[in-house]
């Protein structure tokens, strides 16, 4: 093999040709011998190798992928139950106990056992994973062992009553020990190890690996031990020599290859029931004979044309990049995570704070990546950001901040949901829905925005009188922590929290877990007896604006922003462009057209107040009015643009940098707001995860004062 390319994508459809091999016997009318070796020894690497390309990508990823690859298999698998559906029902169905043990263990059609295999493998040789590779190897090893013994090597084994035992009633459980406990976590853990040997080592491997194989088998067929034959001792080895072969010489992707891998597995069964129904009508009886070479070309054939057929029909995903995007580094974010934990005093934790998606970056996105930081707690200002959190997956603790009407109480306990509190009356109204609700009471210190007074204790004590209110949690919100010359006003506000705190207990009221401080009150203020600090816009690497906290850890901006190049247009001396002619050139002067605007969030004024751009690593100033939709940028001193090239509006390209907290002075707003407003509309996506040292330099830090803007 010297060529290099996809070529694991590749193999995937050489490995669903040999699965249909398997389900059609296309050599037995010919030679029993040779459909054996074809079909039961030589096809058997189709679904190992299946298994070790997923355990390879899970391992490339830290397994942090599992539950997104789970949740794909597990929708497949729905679909896949459904189009059997037919089938099933026409051969008579299976009673209810049989139908559920069907689905969940052995698959509703004899082709569809690999996905509840697979679900209940991966969760395995997952947790496996956790203690080191050999060990996990080892273990897994161990479980495909006991499997051979109620598979190719059943007819040894059962001739002890013990095992015999052991395996008769795995089988009243599983139809086959070639399932998710015994065969799967061993092949996806193979995978995952990625071991490699150079090209002819491998290929050598391989043959004698396989001659081996072949040996067991049929010494195996001949004394009539198997039960079934999907399991051999040498298979493993086989298949590591083979992946380390394709491994060597794999480059890139070909995802074509991968969707129609996957559509002949799931479709050939209905074409194999279809040429056996072909097989009553008189003209096609001979041609179509059980087992016939023909009748699996036929099979292929069918399976191959449909899923190329469904493969172009399936709608075309609009590329991230087609326009303008947000960039969002997921290592950056994990960085700052990992930063601003270790500011916390004992027995504190971090709450993410990802209100307006996660201030522009993406909530989904950002709580999952910021849960395997370890963070477990989070806040957001409304119900229906809680609930798109949840609906995305996110786990742990969700604190509502805003105000929720009492009468949606109801989606607070669906959902699993924290509400703060906003005033007396608020906290009444939802204890009178009657349903017991976890809370967190909001203290009014001085901001004088929502909150329970803090000195009126007995409002406090009127609400904890409510047994619908499950109250874990007291908090307040400092309004000036971000400056240094009201210090004496936040001190006051965080006496009045510790006040009201110190009465409750001596009322023997718990107030539960506390939390005052957010970005800049952590950056600013000492440690405070809290369990959270709810870290907001600090937390994507930015600050607010202003001066430099007290403290400021080395901290990586999360989000870029970036458009394309739609034109170049070359304006002469003298010649106005854009709305309201507000552009004159003064010299020759070539304008580009990025294909982003005011609708996409951008301040309208950026491009009158000294807005910028950078396009191939040099800085270029924004022209006239900005539109809805694009902008006008001077480019006459990089003659290089071209249509199509990537312009940076927020974060770095090359050397030079744009940062957030320039965009906000420049408009005299905050990057808060700047962050938040970024629309939706074509404004996509686009994750990334990059190395801090390649992105911003081995010693680059955020130095928001002080910086001068270009």
């Amino acid at each position: 093999m010297s060529a290099r390319g996809p070529v694991l994508d590749r193999f995937r459809l050489l490995a669903a040709v040999l699965v249909v091999c398997i389900h059609t016997g296309p050599l037995a009318g010919c030679n029993a011998a040779a459909d054996f070796w074809l079909c039961r020894v030589f096809a058997r690497i189709a679904v190992p190798f299946f298994l070790m390309v997923s355990g390879y990508f899970l391992e490339k990823d830290q397994w942090r992928g599992a539950e997104r690859f789970l949740k794909k298999t597990l929708a497949i698998y729905a679909a896949a139950v459904l189009l059997y559906l037919p089938l099933n029902l026409y051969g008579g169905g299976y009673h209810l106990p049989e139908w559920g043990k069907r689905l969940f263990l052995d698959g509703t059609l004899y082709h569809l056992w690999y996905f509840p295999a697979v679900l209940l493998g991966v969760l395995i040789a997952r947790s496996l994973s956790r203690l080191g590779r050999r060990a996990a190897l080892t273990a897994a090893a161990g479980l495909y062992l006991l499997g051979l013994g109620g598979d190719s090597y059943y007819g040894l084994v059962s001739q002890f009553s013990g095992p015999r035992a052991f395996y008769d009633a795995t089988f009243l459980l599983f139809q086959h020990t070639r399932n998710g406990l015994f065969y799967i976590p061993l092949f996806l853990l193979l995978g995952a190890a990625g071991m490699r040997w150079r090209g002819r080592r491998a290929l050598a491997g391989f043959l004698l690996s396989l001659g081996a194989m072949t040996a067991e088998g049929f010494i195996l067929r001949s004394l009539g031990w198997q039960r079934h034959d999907s399991m051999y001792l040498t298979l493993p080895l086989c298949m590591v020599f083979l992946f380390s072969l394709l491994l060597d010489r794999n480059q890139g992707t070909d995802r074509r290859a991968r969707r129609l891998s996957m559509l002949v597995y799931l479709l050939h069964p209905w074409f194999i029931a279809l040429a056996g129904a072909g097989q009553r009508l008189p003209w096609l009886a001979g041609p179509l004979e059980k087992n016939s070479l023909l009748r699996f070309a036929a099979v292929l054939a069918a399976s191959l044309a449909s899923a190329w057929v469904l493969d172009a029909l399936r709608p075309l995903p609009v590329p991230s990049r087609s326009r303008a995007w947000r960039e969002i580094d997921l290592s950056a974010l994990r960085h700052n995570a990992q930063a601003l934990q270790a500011l916390l005093p004992e027995r504190c934790a971090l709450m993410a704070v990802l209100k307006a998606d996660a201030y522009g970056h993406g909530a989904p996105s950002s709580a999952r990546c910021l849960w395997r930081a370890g963070v477990r707690d989070f806040a957001v200002a409304c119900l229906s950001e809680g609930i798109a959190l949840r609906k995305a997956g996110v786990r742990g603790t969700i604190l509502i901040l805003g105000y929720t009407p009492p009468e949606l109480v109801p989606q607070l306990r669906r959902w699993h949901l924290t509400q703060a509190v906003a005033d007396e009356d608020h906290g009444h109204a939802l204890a009178d829905q009657g349903l017991p609700l976890r809370v967190h009471l909001a203290l009014d210190t001085g901001m004088h925005r929502l909150g329970i007074p803090a000195e009126d204790i007995a409002a406090l004590t009127r609400l904890y009188a409510r047994r619908e209110l499950r109250i874990e949690g007291v908090f307040s919100h400092l309004c000036v922590s971000d400056n240094p010359e009201l210090e004496r006003y936040t001190t006051g506000q965080l006496d009045r929290f510790s006040a009201a705190v110190d009465r409750l207990r001596r009322q023997g009221l718990d107030p539960g877990k506390l939390h005052i401080q957010s970005s800049y009150g952590l950056l600013n203020l000492p440690p405070q007896p809290c369990a959270y600090v709810r870290a907001g816009i600090v937390l994507y690497g930015v600050s607010s604006g202003g001066g430099l906290p007290r403290r400021w850890p080395e901290l990586h901006p999360v989000l870029s922003l970036r458009a394309r190049v739609a034109c170049v247009r070359t304006l002469r001396p003298g010649d106005r462009a854009g709305y309201g002619l507000a552009f004159q050139a003064e010299r020759e002067t070539r304008l580009a057209v990025l294909t982003i605007g005011y609708a996409d969030g951008l301040p309208r004024a950026l491009s009158q107040q000294g807005g910028r751009v950078l396009l191939r690593g040099v800085s270029c100033p924004m022209a006239g009015r900005m539109c809805m939709d694009q902008l006008l940028v001077d480019v006459t001193g990089v003659p290089e643009v071209r249509a199509g090239d990537v312009a940076t509006l927020i974060g770095r390209d090359g050397d030079q940098e744009i940062p957030a907290e320039e965009v906000a002075e420049r408009c005299g707003t905050i990057t808060n707001e700047l962050l938040s407003r970024l629309g939706k509309r074509a404004c996509s996506y686009r994750i990334v995860e990059k190395k801090p040292e390649l992105l911003f330099g081995p010693d680059a830090r955020i130095l928001p004062r002080g910086r001068k803007m270009a």
